[in-house]
């Protein structure tokens, strides 16, 4: 069976599909993956030996423009990826059984497995954007969150307005290019009736968060078995564990003194200081020895060793520390952050912080409460209760779509 997946957006959003792609290959299929040409993500889909085929433009050069995204770049950036998909998709999808397709707003996905007559998944990591007329839709970023007394339902049609606004003159000319019919609503079009969730059920409570036949599998996780490097071995065994500090792929434009803030924040706690560089180039302070900068690393080999984790939030992070039960505080930055921030708080293993912007005593205050004896206590009595197994349950349904039940989903200790 040829399976193609496809996405756009961060390590986020690559990583899980890698994990997805590692397992249907032990399970016996073909897979071509689609992603943004980053370096990175080209080295993360070698490690399971799939090369990886280029989508759109890369991630980093949109995220860490010289300059901040001016208030129309996304009507541009939309129109761009619609067209990329269409022009990537339609020929690596040539010859496969099935097209799952996740991270921005896939539109193009759906129109190209309608036109080879493949059967077509949309998957998503949490459940901001799907539509509901149970909650209030999230805000979007930079923009006033409507009165608390306007209608659901008419919050839900404005949001698939907005969708249509940035999405359907490409998506629907396109279509028409290659024979198709417009579509009305690009929002529900691409989502489908019965999307797929591949996220920690007890981190993603999605019963009550929108009203589609939602499949959970659970977090798509890539194995790794890297050991870390020798110099990083010597700073975690020359003294106590060490406070995290990594913000991945977001370039942190709004803190430029975030490194800083972190690190006298931590050091005033009496701890050291794990800084990871990531897309915001993080960087020492001063040339103290109980700071130690990290590029790309084991996070699963690391996270079980260190005294806390702070981070912004993003899917694969927030459930690796939580995977390792270790305190995390999250700092959100934008889309679906500030919901990770709040499972981590509901189930009592870290701390949300109010914003994406830290001061020294906002950390501080953060830190003293994840560093307690009793919430690494709880972290790793939560851990315990994870899921592992969401590569596992979402490659058999890829390839036996018929097949099987839905899984169960764990209790999490109150």
């Amino acid at each position: 069976m040829r399976v193609l997946l496809s996405t756009w957006g961060s390590r986020g959003d690559v990583e899980p599909l890698t994990g997805l792609a590692s397992r249907l290959l032990e399970l016996g299929a073909e897979v071509r993956v689609c992603a943004p040409p980053d370096e990175e993500f080209i080295e993360l889909l070698a490690r399971i030996g799939v090369p990886l085929v280029p989508l759109g433009p890369s991630v980093r050069s949109v995220v860490n423009a010289a300059r901040p995204p001016k208030p129309g770049a996304a009507f541009q950036l939309a129109p761009e990826l619609v067209a990329a998909r269409y022009e990537t998709l339609m020929v690596a999808a040539e010859g496969c059984d099935v097209l799952l397709a996740t991270g921005l707003m896939p539109a193009g996905a759906r129109s190209v497995a309608e036109k080879l007559g493949i059967r077509y998944v949309f998957a998503c990591f949490h459940t901001v954007g799907l539509p509901s007329l149970q909650r209030r839709p999230p805000a979007r970023p930079g923009t006033p969150s409507p009165p608390e007394e306007t209608d659901n339902k008419v919050l839900w049609e404005q949001d698939a307005e907005r969708v249509n606004a940035l999405y359907g003159e490409a998506e629907n000319r396109h279509r028409a290019a290659i024979g198709l019919p417009p579509v009305g609503n690009v929002r529900d079009y691409v989502f489908t009736d019965r999307p797929w969730l591949a996220a920690e059920p007890a981190l993603v409570p999605w019963q009550d968060l929108t009203d589609l036949d939602v499949v959970t599998t659970g977090p798509w996780i890539l194995p790794d078995e890297r050991p870390l490097p020798d110099d990083l071995e010597a700073f975690l065994k020359a003294g106590e564990p060490p406070v995290h500090v990594g913000f991945g792929s977001m370039a942190l434009s709004t803190s430029p003194d975030f490194a800083r803030t972190a690190i006298e924040a931590i050091r005033a706690q009496g701890r050291r200081v794990l800084l990871a560089r990531g897309w915001a180039d993080l960087t020492p302070i001063d040339d103290r020895d109980d700071c130690f900068v990290v590029g790309e690393v084991n996070h699963q080999a690391l996270f079980g060793r260190v005294a806390a984790v702070v981070h912004h939030g993003g899917a694969g992070t927030t459930q690796t520390a939580s995977l390792a039960g270790v305190p995390q505080v999250v700092v959100p930055q934008i889309v679906d952050q500030p919901y990770w921030a709040a499972g981590v708080a509901e189930l009592g293993i870290g701390v949300a912080h109010d914003g994406p912007t830290p001061t020294y005593d906002s950390l501080s205050a953060a830190l003293t409460t994840v560093l307690a004896p009793e919430m690494r206590a709880r972290a790793k009595a939560v851990a315990g209760t994870l899921r592992t197994d969401g590569t596992t349950v979402a490659a058999k349904m890829l390839l036996d779509p018929t097949g099987g039940e839905r899984p169960s989903v764990p209790s999490v200790p109150a």
